[in-house]
């Protein structure tokens, strides 16, 4: 296998995890930029803003840049703006709301009363936030003609030593009540991976996507003709791993190894 000319990195279980980064990781960076190898940090994560990304890398060590950092919020909000939807009803977290900023935002979670039904409703990783109260105004919007739109579709995530819910099951639900399927604007959509390897100006195919989730960085990648490249560390789980039909590329027992 040729060696990559660029690489997409995955933030949360690959770069960094438990509050601190993963050995080697900030290295890895280092290493990246003294060679000229162009990269983009990634990542579905919607309970952070880009800024604030950016100061939780910088707090851990890294040289991480704003325009590095490629966010399923940000696609999100670029995904509504080209199709047009004057009203948006958000289900995300406060961070999400952040960089959703520049959208007319009302109902959801966005905090100003609901001026009738929305022509598009965009769903983050609430987690624990959800309420049956919210999933039924979703799908009030629905049912009145929103679109849905998915900042991922996760299964799940590492949350302290547990797999925690992570947006998708709440995707499937509203998709399963509906009837209508989610736009996907983070990872796998291969806009969002095409959106990033433009970017950087280099060939899809130069590319590696390196994380620690098996269907959207893997699967997803090699969807959109870059290679997939899966880490041993944050939700990485080896039964998964055994029984997926996902295979990928190279699998590495952690960044590191891009060293």
């Amino acid at each position: 296998m040729a060696a990559p000319g660029g690489y997409l990195l995955d933030l949360d279980g690959t770069l960094y995890q438990g509050g601190a980064a993963i050995p080697g990781a900030v290295e890895v960076l280092e290493q990246l930029r003294r060679h000229g190898l162009p990269f983009r940090l990634v990542t579905n994560t919607t309970s952070r803003s880009r800024a604030a990304l950016v100061d939780r890398l910088t707090g851990y060590g890294f040289d991480a840049r704003a325009e590095e950092v490629f966010t399923a919020t940000l696609s999100g909000v670029s995904l509504v703006r080209a199709a047009g939807h004057h009203s948006v009803a958000p289900f995300v977290p406060a961070g999400a709301l952040e960089d959703m900023s520049g959208l007319a935002l009302s109902g959801g979670t966005s905090g100003v009363p609901s001026a009738g039904p929305a022509d598009a409703i965009v769903v983050g990783d609430l987690g624990e936030r959800w309420t049956y109260a919210l999933l039924q105004e979703a799908f009030d919007h629905l049912l009145s003609g929103a679109v849905l739109v998915a900042l991922s579709r996760d299964r799940y995530w590492k949350q302290g030593d547990r797999l925690a819910l992570d947006a998708g099951p709440f995707v499937a639900a509203l998709e399963f009540a509906s009837g209508k399927p989610a736009v996907i604007a983070g990872k796998p959509s291969a806009a969002f991976f095409e959106a990033a390897v433009t970017s950087m100006g280099v060939k899809p195919s130069s590319v590696a996507m390196v994380g620690d989730d098996l269907w959207s960085d893997v699967e997803g990648a090699q969807r959109a003709g870059l290679q997939g490249w899966l880490v041993q560390t944050g939700k990485f789980r080896q039964d998964a791993l055994e029984h997926a039909s996902v295979r990928p590329d190279r699998i590495l027992a952690s960044v590191a190894e891009l060293l």
